[in-house]
């Protein structure tokens, strides 16, 4: 017996972001794929993703949340990605992003209502966390209190310790970052086909 696939929701939060998704997608013909973009914040991300969610078409989609973010841990670059090892599908997806040859952290992804910069970066990665945005906590917890059975999340490292956003290097990493977030649908596409694999 074959296995129908369910959809597949990929949340962003930033109209860049969608739109390095959205040519991603169209570069791999992609199928049932929606690309959804929230707006800024834990808030916008929640009221999204969840009415999202009751749309019929979506129903039992699989949620990748993913988008920018700040890396905290010494030696990571720009383009890098970070899968949140949150115990939501994050072995099966890092696994895609490293076949796919991406650069792959796999650790905590801290969350904040706003822009983490200088001492406050040192702060949040001595708490463990390997990188932080202002989304994706709220997307998972959305996701899972609707009843979304496979949930992930993937950021792509825009700026570092070494190179913050108010720093010359800003507009090289951002198209690095953009770049990068492009490439990766195809990686998603192959951890979505796992969704529906008889043991899953």
């Amino acid at each position: 017996m074959g296995h129908t696939r369910p959809p597949l929701l990929v949340v962003c939060a930033l109209p860049i972001e969608r739109f390095a998704l959205r040519r991603g997608a169209r570069r791999s013909a992609a199928q049932g794929v929606t690309v959804l973009r929230t707006g800024m914040g834990p808030r916008n991300a929640d009221r999204a993703v969840r009415e999202a969610l009751h749309e019929p078409e979506l129903a039992d989609a699989a949620v990748l949340t993913t988008g920018f973010c700040a890396g905290l841990a010494t030696g990571m670059r720009p383009g890098d990605v970070v899968v949140a090892d949150d115990g939501h599908e994050s072995a099966a997806l890092a696994a895609a992003l490293k076949t796919a040859g991406f650069t792959v952290h796999t650790g905590t992804l801290a969350e904040s209502d706003h822009v983490v910069r200088g001492a406050e970066r040192a702060a949040v990665a001595a708490t463990g966390a390997i990188a932080v945005d202002m989304e994706s906590g709220a997307m998972r917890r959305a996701a899972l209190a609707e009843g979304a059975r496979h949930v992930a999340a993937a950021r792509v490292v825009v700026d570092t310790p070494e190179y913050e956003l108010v720093r010359v290097g800003t507009l090289r990493t951002g198209i690095i970052a953009f770049r990068v977030l492009r490439d990766l649908v195809p990686a998603f596409l192959d951890w979505h086909r796992t969704t529906v694999l008889p043991w899953r």
